[in-house]
């Protein structure tokens, strides 16, 4: 019988994303696109997944740019890859402001081993997406800022899902990153298809990094307070 590890290892090495995106709206598969992020990722979920514990999920919005779309480990920067979980892609650097806040989160529920025990992390749409600013630079966009994009995801997204949850889930209760447009979007996927009793939301690490960092004690003791 397949571990968790190697059921996410098996997911991400054959997620692909078959559909038209709207203009202006590239897919970002860091697991197409960088073999290094498979290669890490992989060591990562064997560290901390290869058994069979059954897991409760924390769904974000989408990858980013400097988090899983480098390493391919959900709000996991190459910082926190290297200084929390003792792996390192070589030449590559980055900082998320959300790992930063996550790896707080995780090191007040007492380091990684710990959580990772007891959590898995991904997110409804599983692949990351960009579009163009008005400068001409590549930025992380976000699937419900375009309504289009949402309804084109959304078969994708409940497939996505079924297969965390398929890896070892606890379906009692979810936590959904992000508590606007992302918990509002989840909630109502979620009453269509019953995937969790109950789903909780939580703000989103970026929010609280960049509008509300003088509370973050506060949120991370939010955070510790609901999932534990």
């Amino acid at each position: 019988m397949p571990t968790f590890a190697e059921k996410v290892i098996h997911f991400n090495r054959n997620l692909s994303l078959d559909t038209d995106l709207p203009d202006g709206i590239k897919v970002m598969n860091p697991f197409r696109e960088n073999p290094r992020a498979l290669e890490i990722s992989s060591a990562f979920y064997l560290k901390y997944y290869n058994d069979h514990r059954k897991r409760r999920l924390i769904l974000g919005i989408n990858p980013g740019r400097f988090g899983a779309g480098l390493t391919g480990i959900p709000f996991t920067d190459t910082k926190r890859l290297r200084e929390k979980c003792g792996l390192e892609i070589q030449g590559v650097k980055s900082h998320e402001p959300s790992s930063v806040f996550v790896y707080e989160v995780i090191d007040a529920y007492g380091g990684v081993d710990s959580f990772y025990q007891d959590y898995y992390i991904n997110s409804p749409s599983p692949l990351g997406f960009l579009k163009k600013s008005s400068n001409g630079k590549e930025i992380n966009f976000n699937y419900y800022d375009s309504k289009k994009l949402q309804h084109l995801l959304k078969d994708f997204m409940v497939d996505s899902i079924n297969a965390h949850i398929s890896m070892g889930i606890i379906t009692d209760v979810a936590f959904c990153l992000g508590s606007g447009k992302n918990f509002r979007f989840l909630k109502e996927l979620n009453e269509a298809h019953h995937f969790f009793e109950k789903l909780i939301p939580l703000e989103h690490p970026r929010y609280i990094m960049q509008y509300r960092s003088k509370e973050k004690a506060e949120f991370i003791k939010k955070y510790l307070d609901a999932l534990k």
